[in-house]
């Protein structure tokens, strides 16, 4: 039993730090899209350092890092009838800062002829071959077993 809780905790805590970096912080720039109603439909997040896939764009002369997805998404949701604007994050909610953000730049202006929906097509089949291993609740379920018996209740 002593064993099972550390491993389970052991898992939380891991998981806790895994996931904190998706989680928007304040001081963060996204590329948000809203629906003709102003409802949060999407986003993309802008990153003011650079990191491998990333490539430097301007909007509304500012600096940020972008992938390449970001910008064919942007692309895509003005097609689709959304409003795509760049928000910052100040703590206790979002602010506009940059409207039109798919006029600024382009896939064209950061070297790719490739259609957006194509990009974001490319982008969906590099996610599915990466989580098309066991996920970690597959990984760790072996460790929680043991008892062939039934469920642990039912001891």
């Amino acid at each position: 039993m002593t064993k099972l809780a550390l491993m389970l905790a052991v898992t939380v805590c891991a998981s806790g730090s895994a996931f904190a970096g998706g989680i928007p912080q304040p001081g963060d720039f996204y590329l948000i899209s809203r629906d003709r109603f102003g409802d949060f439909v999407g986003s993309h997040k802008l990153f003011v350092k650079y990191s491998d896939g990333l490539t430097k764009v301007a909007y509304c002369r500012r600096p940020y890092f972008v992938r390449t997805n970001s910008v064919a998404w942007t692309q895509i949701e003005v097609e689709r009838g959304n409003v795509v604007q760049i928000e910052f994050n100040f703590g206790r909610g979002w602010r506009p800062i940059c409207a039109n953000p798919e006029r600024q730049v382009t896939l064209t202006d950061i070297g790719v002829e490739e259609s957006p929906a194509d990009v974001l097509a490319q982008a969906d089949t590099s996610s599915e071959e990466a989580d098309s291993g066991r996920n970690r609740l597959s990984n760790i379920g072996p460790g929680f077993g043991g008892n062939d018996n039934g469920t642990y209740h039912a001891q």
